[in-house]
């Protein structure tokens, strides 16, 4: 292609993003394709990084970035080659960029210059495929930590599953930490293992007396292969492990999963079950939240907080496994549908339920937002302005509290919410006080959000059967978690088979805030800074 090719063809796609700003519609046009529910945008490898670059300056936030080996049946005519994808949003409409590298020379040019956010998923994409990205602003490896060679990549198919390194991985000692120097300046490394039971993760601070200068993360040190332990599962066993992704986003990740899968082969997945996907994304969101705001107060030597989330939390755990068969409710989201049902009586249990929660949270929220000594710890503590929240692309309870409204389930509504009407908070202070508040505000709204469903429940099946998947067809799941908005590509292969599984978690993006929201706090408020943003180690450590 011509330099003059090169500038229409550019031309034509500025015009195609302007359509897409001034209309907030994704329309079918030249080289877009279906990815359903987004449109998939062709790109030649040299207008990947400048399609960023227009994109960013038109507000468009990117949501996600992944890498594909095709060096088996499923390779070009032009040899095995990497399908790199970019899932950007704009007014609740998802445009997927996509361009193709060969495997002999996988060179393509980095989109972190114009979105800082995806640094970390290009450098993810390195260490599982090989995929170089000039001019990455940190070239580092991130998944990696010295569990196979540099020259060996777990997601082409000549890499085992079991792995290459024989006996114990080395330790990876020798990562280059940015170094901040001067006088009066010094370090406090804190993790990988730490005191409680959490998953590791490294911070490493850069402090003057207790004033953060600087803080660096280094998380992926349980790396679960996640990605290579899907290629070669049926849907069934692609949702059970979707569910174990992140623990704690059991049903989200499951639900995103499926979604891809049925959007792949076009299943018509019956509206109660739908309904009953809602209701358990709900509860798993209620739990989490009364979780991490107990935490939170506790942080900040506030207990009573904590022993009354605690109680309410387990109460509602305890009928978590009682009516849908887990505490966590892990397999009960299934391709197709839902594995359990609820009876009448269950559904008047969960009413009762709903009421007696919605009296009980009351006193314990009044106290929580207006108590001068938890005012004094969390009100201007951890702020995360607008601009990194918008820069960063961060969603959920981080994005709102700083002023970034977006919400899956009110923008880009899909059933059971696009019949029934979610509402969102938001904030604009992005502190840790901000962050609780949107906490509550979701805790509330969802708890009137599933009394108006089981309202008007539909009746009918619980689930059908996944249709036979053609090769190649694609899918992309985007489902509201508690944490945000999770995206699941889904690619099959032969037989019906997964061939390609990504599954981005929330975390990728609230992890990098962390970093930016605690400079300028003191050391002692970094562990509450923390609790308000949860990331989720397992989430980002695929």
């Amino acid at each position: 292609m011509t330099g003059a090719e090169r500038i229409r063809r550019f031309d034509w796609l500025s015009e195609y993003l302007a359509r897409l700003e001034d209309e907030h519609v994704i329309a079918q046009h030249g080289d877009a394709l279906a990815l359903p529910p987004a449109h998939r945008l062709e790109l030649d490898p040299e207008d990947w990084a400048p399609a960023a670059k227009v994109a960013a300056g038109m507000g468009l936030r990117h949501a996600g970035l992944w890498a594909d080996c095709l060096d088996d049946a499923a390779s070009t005519e032009e040899g095995p080659c990497i399908r790199v994808q970019a899932c950007l949003e704009y007014g609740g409409d998802y445009l997927v960029l996509q361009t193709e590298v060969p495997m002999s020379r996988p060179l393509l040019a980095s989109q972190a210059t114009s979105y800082p956010g995806v640094a970390r998923l290009e450098r993810h994409a390195h260490d599982l495929t090989g995929l170089e990205l000039t001019g990455q602003p940190d070239g580092r490896r991130w998944t990696r930590h010295q569990a196979w060679p540099e020259d060996r990549f777990p997601l082409r198919s000549d890499f085992p599953r079991a792995g290459e390194t024989p006996g114990r991985t080395p330790a990876d000692a020798d990562y280059a930490f940015t170094r901040v120097q001067g006088t009066g300046v010094y370090e406090i490394p804190v993790g990988p293992v730490h005191a409680g039971i959490i998953e590791p993760g490294h911070f490493r601070f850069h402090a003057m007396g207790e004033d953060v200068l600087q803080l660096e993360e280094r998380l992926g040190y349980v790396h679960k292969g996640i990605e290579k332990l899907a290629v070669g599962r049926d849907p069934a066993a692609l949702a059970r492990l979707a569910g174990r992704l992140s623990g704690d986003s059991s049903v989200a990740h499951a639900w995103a999963a499926c979604q891809a899968m049925e959007r792949a082969t076009d299943c018509i997945v019956p509206p109660r079950a739908l309904a009953l996907r809602g209701l358990m994304a709900e509860r798993e969101r209620i739990a989490n939240h009364l979780g991490d705001i107990g935490a939170i107060c506790n942080d900040v030597g506030f207990a009573f907080a904590q022993v009354q989330c605690a109680r309410l939390r387990e109460l509602w755990q305890r009928r978590s496994l009682a009516l849908f068969g887990h505490r966590l409710m892990m397999d009960a989201v299934v391709p197709g549908g839902v594995a359990c049902d609820l009876t009448d009586k269950a559904i008047e249990e969960l009413q009762r339920d709903h009421a007696q929660m919605k009296v009980a949270i009351e006193p314990v929220f009044d106290v929580v937002e207006d108590h001068p000594s938890l005012d004094d710890r969390l009100m201007s503590t951890g702020v995360l302005s607008e601009a990194d929240a918008r820069q960063l692309g961060c969603t959920g309870y981080v994005g709102k509290a700083s002023g970034q409204g977006f919400d899956l389930r009110r923008d880009t509504p899909y059933a059971p919410y696009d019949a029934v009407a979610m509402d969102a908070p938001l904030m604009t202070e992005g502190d840790v006080a901000a962050r609780v508040t949107v906490r509550m505000a979701e805790v509330r709204n969802s708890l009137r959000w599933m009394d108006r469903l089981l309202k008007v429940l539909p009746g009918g099946a619980l689930a059908v059967d996944l249709p036979p998947a053609e090769e190649g067809a694609m899918g992309l799941g985007a489902i509201d978690g508690w944490r945000g908005e999770i995206l699941c590509f889904v690619r099959f292969g032969a037989d019906g088979r997964i061939a390609r599984y990504f599954p981005r978690d929330p975390s990728w993006f609230t992890w990098p805030a962390l970093e930016r929201l605690i400079l300028g706090n003191i050391v002692p408020d970094f562990p509450v800074c923390n609790k308000s943003v949860n990331g989720s180690y397992s989430g980002e450590d695929l």
